[in-house]
């Protein structure tokens, strides 16, 4: 029998201002938090400083927690070109990061995972913080803001891991 492969999956939610992120681990079995929180970055520094700030706290990441899989979420036009625009840029760096270090990148569309830890495609960002709340009782610990991108980058995290277990799964067969 082949031993369980340890994952490691760094989930990102990107956002200009605030991003959430998690690490979860899974290991015989097994699902851990190794890391979860999020980057602040200020209006006041330009976009250059901010990209490279995004870079430096990701590289930083994935060396320290040995990071297997990125997951992340797609992006969708709304109302703002610009938002989308930038919000691009901070995906790019994570597809840069993840060839540098030959990592696996999965995305998933929001709905994708709303209805992976909920149940629903439909449910909002409150529903997919309580559902991770139940999970992971430490995220009490953010703030209410930011919990929601800290629990938003944990659903994506979660995605990351069901994915690579079901492909994993289809391989073995």
């Amino acid at each position: 029998m082949v031993p369980p492969v340890t994952r490691i999956i760094l989930g990102v939610d990107p956002g200009f201002h605030v991003t959430g992120y998690s690490i979860v681990v899974r290991a015989t079995g097994a699902v851990t938090v190794n890391d979860c929180g999020y980057l602040k970055m200020s209006s006041s520094h330009t976009l250059v400083q901010r990209t490279g700030q995004f870079y430096d706290f990701f590289q930083q990441k994935i060396n320290q927690f040995q990071v297997t899989d990125i997951a992340l979420e797609t992006s969708f036009l709304g109302k703002n070109a610009q938002t989308f625009l930038k919000l691009g840029y901070l995906r790019g760096i994570l597809y840069l990061l993840a060839s540098q270090h030959q990592l696996n990148l999965s995305e998933f569309a929001p709905r994708e995972v709303k209805a992976a830890v909920t149940g629903f495609g439909g449910a909002s960002k409150e529903q997919v913080a309580s559902m991770m709340i139940r999970l992971f009782p430490r995220l009490l610990a953010c703030g209410p803001v930011e919990r929601n991108d800290v629990t938003d980058a944990l659903a994506i995290a979660l995605c990351g891991m069901w994915h690579q277990q079901s492909t994993l799964a289809q391989l073995r067969r």
